[in-house]
């Protein structure tokens, strides 16, 4: 078998030349179309051999913010002439984009797409303009500079794309117009769209001199290493340019977030920077700990990193066995890109998305060269002709399916081989380069490629950009023959810029085989993968929650698993319960779990409980070995002078809401009586702000349940405990009082003595003091651009009160003290007697409220009447119709407060009944007694 095998390899090796003519006939039979069919426009549609001309041709959409009638296809795929051989064509395309390409056309272009494709085209462009000058004297006299002269002019149109508060730049700019207000108004980008500039604009900068680029660039990558979860190290796909928040947590290595970790990784190999080098080994580890399942790769939440966030992978991950290989993991690299393989083997092209056993979730396919980029890496790193099969497979394919007149056509759905009349200039820059440079002997080209780094775009930077070194250093290559890697150290001619992972092996046939094992493995594995028609217990970690209990029923007799029990889904509850097994909850906050087999609905299961205790142990032994992140809140001070730029580590509760799904921001007041173990005295002061509460005497609790009752927002209880801290101290999460059920709706947090006394310290320093309590921080310079727009961080009084009522505008409470008139036989008032305090209490409510409508007044005491009559009828719940809710939350945000004379309003003899209402409840009902006196 292994001879024939052999015999297989060595046939491919044969016909190397014949496949290079082939892939080098392949381009040249879509760029003639072009040339003859749509010469300088963005596109060719190959179907109809029409050009694409944005503005004129039907719009598809954000997809033709790529275009920017800048001859798209010609610029990007310019390179790839140089890199064919094809100088005659390569001189003609120069020229005619010197000639008849400018930058002023009035359209909208993506910031991501127009810097990878169109400057790193010209730069690109540029230095091969240069080689062939330099290897052919004879060619292209003319040529002085103009292509990268060019590219500055389109920097320069970007550069206004990097003035957000934080640097990072926005995702869309006018080529004319530059930052429109509509424009600055789209706030949000993608992790990839703002971490894909680096490469080409430091190259940029050290061509021309001119430091901005990579200045602007460098520091949009600062701020996002800054944004990563510090205790994932993971990061989101979408954040705002301007605070940093994330939109989209959802972390993977696929769309929105692919090629930033290839430009952490590629900055370190282009500039020669560690910090750099540092960054992506940090992600790397993390990527691999959170996302790897074997060959597979699961999206998961950056926060949160043991629960999935998606179901499927999508085609854009085929970059990451390149990096893997770049990186040095060639185990990793060699696994991912087979499982990959099988993908493609499968449906004969690599759709847009498919599912983990390798169905198809998304049936597209846009000719897309990722694959083939690893494949290219794979078979420079280990010369293994396995990967000239697999690039021959993609070219048969290509032929057979989507060849069509003018070029090659983008696939709309690979399972009925339905074509699109689109050809990305991609196809042409990318898909064929590689394809040719797989099959292409180092003495076919122009250039050396291991002299020069691949951008995202497969444009050309030298490694020269970043050498600084001494004489007798070897010059750096990307990656060295394996020949060389193996042999003796005295004869090598370079040194690497990439680890030298071949030396593992004696010999190039050594490193083969082990290549050929990896691949077996693979395979097995994704046919037992297949066979099970469910992947749960590959791709969940064992404290994995998110699939609901239908998924997990699927598998061993319908039992739950250990690793997918979660103590909030009350089907799981009810399952254990079925299986005899109790659940308690200890005063730690751990869980207790005992099995009682008689407790159990039949032996059946019964059994399944002991299976279900004996994964549970196995499970707190994995979870020692490698335990959970721990997202841990904080606490920001925000309000002028500071603006964010103290913060103080915190620790959680284990009962109310969780600051990872909403934040806090608001004034801290301390509570009255300082440690909250009975009703505050201070709930005027205390509404709509922040609680500070000291630790001891009573239940964690029981403390937060008091401030919600005076009105509070959150809390923040500050420990007893002279010298403790953060840092120093071990882990601590608020208790929560089992005797009761969670009724807590605001978030509470703890903080040690060191942060305590430094948080004090400020109250007592700075009147009002704001903060925000999250999970996260902000941008201090967009807090404080934020101050300056009058949108956050003024200390100004947004609470106003009465003896009647209370509201915060900022939050959207509305507090409300009923003082009713004790009367005797107050437990069985007749309904003459409570129409009699009702009367009077809505004339209260009309002098204590205003509006500026008369029947916005009659409604709101209507309203407030209503839920006066049902708290003396002794209802257990404030119940009010939709339309009652709809007018109150409305009224709450616009009532103002009136002084009530002392002459109307006599306290004595008087029961005082307290109500808060929100106009934002979320979870919480809309009004509730929080009170009785």
């Amino acid at each position: 078998m292994y001879i024939n095998a052999e015999e297989a390899e060595n046939e491919i090796l044969k016909h190397k030349e014949d496949l290079k003519n082939q892939a080098k006939e392949m381009f040249m039979h879509a760029y003639t179309a072009y040339k003859t069919q749509a010469f300088m426009a963005d596109e060719i549609m190959p179907i109809s051999c029409k050009p694409r001309i944005r503005g004129k041709t039907l719009s598809r959409g954000d997809v033709d913010d790529s275009l920017g009638n800048f001859s798209l296809t010609l610029v990007d795929s310019l390179d790839t002439l140089a890199v064919l051989d094809e100088l005659d064509e390569f001189e003609e395309a120069a020229a005619a984009i010197i000639r008849e390409v400018r930058f002023d056309s009035d359209f909208t272009v993506s910031v991501f797409e127009t810097n990878i494709r169109m400057v790193g085209g010209l730069i690109s462009g540029h230095l091969m303009a240069k080689l062939i000058q330099d290897k052919h004297p004879q060619r292209m006299p003319w040529y002085s500079d103009q292509l990268l002269n060019m590219a500055v002019d389109l920097a320069d149109r970007l550069l206004p794309a990097f003035n957000s508060t934080s640097g990072v730049p926005y995702s869309k700019i006018n080529l004319k117009r530059g930052l429109s207000p509509e424009l600055k108004h789209q706030s949000d980008t993608c992790t990839a769209c703002a971490g894909t500039i680096i490469l080409e604009f430091a190259t940029l900068s050290r061509l021309t001199g001119n430091p901005i680029y990579e200045q602007k660039s460098r520091k949009a990558m600062d701020f996002l290493w800054n944004q990563r979860n510090h205790g994932s190290n993971l990061m989101g796909t979408v954040l705002n340019v301007h605070s940093g928040d994330w939109i989209r947590r959802d972390a993977g290595i696929g769309a929105g977030i692919d090629s930033y970790y290839e430009y952490t990784l590629k900055a370190y190999i282009l500039l020669g920077e560690e910090d750099y080098l540092h960054r992506f080994n940090t992600h790397y580890e993390s990527v691999m700990k959170y996302l790897n399942r074997g060959p597979l790769f699961v999206d998961v939440h950056m926060h949160r990193p043991t629960i999935a966030a998606r179901s499927y992978m999508d085609a854009l991950l085929a970059f990451w066995p390149g990096v893997q290989v770049l990186k040095g993991d060639l185990k990793g690299a060699i696994e991912m890109h087979e499982m990959l393989y099988q993908v493609i083997k499968k449906h004969k092209f690599l759709p847009e998305a498919f599912t983990h056993d390798l169905q198809i979730y998304w049936a597209q396919h846009p000719l897309r060269p990722e694959f083939l980029e690893s494949t290219y890496l794979l078979y420079r790193a280990t010369k293994d002709p396995h990967y000239l099969e697999v690039a021959k497979s993609v070219m048969d394919s290509m032929n057979q399916h989507v060849r069509v007149a003018c070029g090659y056509s983008a696939v709309k759905d690979v399972r009925s081989m339905e074509l699109l009349d689109e050809m990305e200039s991609f196809v042409l820059a990318e898909t064929f380069k590689y394809l040719y440079m797989i099959f292409a002997e180092p003495t076919d080209l122009l250039f050396d490629p291991d002299n020069y780094v691949l951008t995202t775009e497969a444009h050309f930077l030298p490694l020269t950009i970043g050498e600084s070194r001494s004489p007798d250093s070897l010059p750096r290559r990307m990656l060295i023959d394996p020949d060389e890697v193996i042999g003796d150290d005295t004869a090598k001619k370079y040194q690497s810029a990439c680890p030298n992972f071949a030396s593992e092996f004696r010999t190039a046939d050594e490193l083969s085989l082990y290549g050929k094992g990896l691949r077996t493995n693979v395979k097995k594995l994704l046919s037992e993968v297949a066979s099970l028609g469910s992947l749960a217990p590959l791709l969940q970690p064992s404290h994995m929650d998110s699939l609901n209990a239908a998924d997990v029923q699927k598998k061993a007799g319908d039992r739950l698993r250990a690793w997918a029990f979660s103590t909030t889904n009350a089907d799981h509850i009810a399952q254990l319960k079925r299986m005899g097994i109790q659940i308690q909850v200890l005063p730690d906050g751990k869980m207790q779990l005992s099995h009682m087999a008689q407790d159990a609905e039949n032996a059946a299961t019964a059994l399944q409980g002991v299976e279900f205790i004996q994964e549970m142990i196995e499970f707190a032994k994995n979870l020692e070995k490698n335990p959970p992140i721990r997202v841990d809140p904080l606490i920001q001070l925000v309000s002028d002078p500071i603006f964010g730029r103290e913060i103080f580590k915190a620790s959680p509760a284990q009962f109310g809401p969780s600051l990872e799904t909403e934040e806090v921001i608001s004034e801290v007041v301390f509570a009255e009586p300082n440690v909250a173990c009975s009703p505050l005295t201070n709930s005027e002061e205390i509404l709509g702000k922040i609680a500070v509460i000291r630790r001891g005497e009573c239940m964690f609790q029981e403390k937060a349940r008091y401030a919600q009752e005076a009105g509070a927002v959150g809390v923040i209880v500050i420990d007893n405990q002279r010298g403790t801290s953060s840092e120093k101290s071990p882990q601590f999460a608020m208790s929560a009082d089992d005797k009761r059920t969670d009724d807590i709706k605001l978030p509470s947090i703890f903080l040690f003595d060191y942060e305590s006394q430094r948080l004090t310290n400020r109250m007592r320093d700075e009147p009002r003091l704001l903060i925000r309590m999250a999970t996260e921080t902000l941008n201090p310079a967009f807090l404080f651009t934020q101050f300056l727009k009058g949108n956050c961080c003024a200390r100004s009084p947004l609470v106003r009160q009465n003896k009647i009522l209370a509201v915060d505008y900022k939050h959207g409470l509305l507090r409300i003290d009923f003082w009713f008139k004790r009367m005797e036989n107050a437990e069985n008032l007749e309904e003459k007697q409570i129409e009699e305090i009702l009367d009077e209490q809505t004339e209260l409510f009309k002098i204590a409220a205003k509006f500026q409508d008369k029947p916005d007044s009659i409604r709101f005491s209507g309203l407030l009447r209503q839920i006066a009559h049902q708290i003396l009828h002794k209802n257990e719940k404030i119940a009010l119709g939709q339309a009652d809710i709809r007018s109150l939350k409305r009224l709450i945000k616009s009532v103002k407060l009136q002084r009530i004379p002392q002459s109307v309003l006599r306290l004595k003899d008087r029961t005082l009944r307290t109500v808060i209402c929100r106009a934002e409840p979320r979870n919480a009902p809309i009004c509730e007694e929080v009170h009785k006196n």
